[in-house]
């Protein structure tokens, strides 16, 4: 079926093959901006065709990459016919302490920890700051680091395109923009910045703001609330259409949230109120996975399995592990239908954060949940979580997340434009 392309989107089409042949050094990046439903990736492939340029052959030699900063919005695009990946899979390499770099420094630390008080005073003063940097490692020594990959297949290509751009912090856009090669980006300026800081590339002004939507019919429902919830408007409780609706939350159950595909929220604590409420509704009666069926989303990519940050799973088979109290076994399949061959190790750690939460638990478990699956409970999920995929129906769990007017209204916007069709808001 052939595209009817409006005049803006024509011009678009037109100014991004124009940036792309004639660009100067100081303009790497492209920026196409639109909120929801506009048709930004529409105007985009059309684009790159215009330009004449085809998808990067892995291992090959020019071509387009396509990127995302979520796993699951990569995920999403593969599954729309654009191979793609995450920002961090495609420019860093992984790298962890290992055990011996970990035993270095705390050696070095108890070292001079004890020898302190024997310390005169401008030798005290030196060795106070060491121990200070020193426990600073430590207390970030789980964490894992990523570095520049300089064997990136993003040297060789002729241009990048990134989605979802409005969750790429500053670092992350720098070390993109060190490649040297051209960067389309398309991006939402309504959605949520990255939780730690601004977008980097939703902070300059748009060079190409599409306004008319094409994706929804332009009188929809979803639509018209997300537009109500971006620029402040109060939303009415009541009915919009036969799937579209805002009740009060005392008026719906857990039980009656099962029934939406996915239960969206804005704090953490409330996500573990409501996945322990709805797995209860559901059957499911145990503090941790016991059950087929149950509901459950990854929190880190195991590339080796399939599985990516984001992506939904359903148990089955759940066996106590032999060996480690700190994890079980499981066999898994994913949300499109995929099984994963054999027994897959889970750790127990988030799990755990549902029945008593403990913000140190990561920190002192890091080592023992190495290798294991990390996941949670997926009935309900944060907003920051739900970026970049989309549902065919969505419950809108709204419990006045944001600091600020400005945190709130992009918040409500995202959580609502995750819908496609069905629609409940619950506040």
């Amino acid at each position: 079926m052939s595209v009817i392309l409006t005049e803006t989107q024509t011009r678009a089409i037109a100014d991004i093959r124009d940036w792309y042949l004639h660009r100067t050094r100081e303009q790497q990046v492209f920026r196409v901006f639109g909120y929801a439903g506009v048709g930004k990736t529409t105007i985009t492939a059309m684009a790159i065709e215009a330009i004449g340029l085809e998808p990067m052959v892995p291992g090959g030699l020019g071509g387009v990459l396509f990127a995302a900063f979520t796993g699951k919005a990569a995920l999403v695009m593969t599954r729309k016919g654009t191979p793609a990946q995450t920002i961090h899979s495609l420019i860093y390499r992984h790298s962890e302490a290992s055990p011996e770099e970990i035993a270095r420094v705390s050696e070095e630390l108890a070292v001079l920890e004890r020898d302190l008080p024997r310390m005169g005073v401008a030798e005290r003063g030196f060795a106070e700051a060491q121990i200070a940097q020193l426990k600073l490692r430590l207390d970030h020594i789980h964490e894992p680091q990523f570095v520049l990959n300089p064997q990136s297949d993003l040297r060789d290509a002729d241009l990048l395109v990134l989605d979802e751009v409005s969750m790429v912090g500053t670092d992350m856009a720098q070390d993109l923009l060190a490649f040297g090669k051209p960067i389309l980006v398309l991006g939402d300026p309504g959605q949520l910045p990255p939780v730690k800081s601004t977008g980097f590339f939703t902070e300059a002004a748009a060079d190409v703001m599409l306004t008319e939507v094409h994706r929804q019919a332009a009188d929809s429902p979803i639509l018209r609330l997300a537009t109500m919830a971006r620029q402040g408007e109060p939303i009415p409780f009541g009915a919009f259409d036969d799937q579209v609706w805002k009740m009060s939350r005392q008026e719906v159950g857990p039980a009656q949230m099962l029934q939406g595909e996915q239960v969206i929220c804005g704090t953490h604590a409330t996500r573990r109120r409501l996945n322990n409420a709805m797995k209860g509704a559901a059957g499911f009666d145990a503090d941790y996975p016991a059950g087929a069926g149950e509901k459950i989303i990854c929190l880190r990519n195991r590339h080796d399995l399939g599985l990516i940050n984001g992506m939904f799973l359903t148990l089955t088979d759940v066996r106590a592990h032999l060996h480690n109290d700190r994890a079980f076994h499981a066999s898994v399949q994913t949300d499109d239908g995929a099984c994963v061959s054999g027994a897959q190790e889970f750790w127990r750690g988030e799990f755990d954060d549902h029945v008593r939460f403990d913000p140190d638990r990561h920190r002192r478990e890091w080592m023992a949940c190495r290798g294991l699956i990390q996941s949670s409970w997926g009935y309900a999920i944060t907003c920051h979580k739900a970026q970049g995929s989309q549902w065919q129906n969505i419950v809108v769990f709204d419990d006045g997340f944001g600091r600020t007017t400005e945190d709130r209204n992009r918040w409500l916007y995202t959580a609502i434009t995750r819908a496609e069709r069905g629609l409940l808001i619950l506040s």
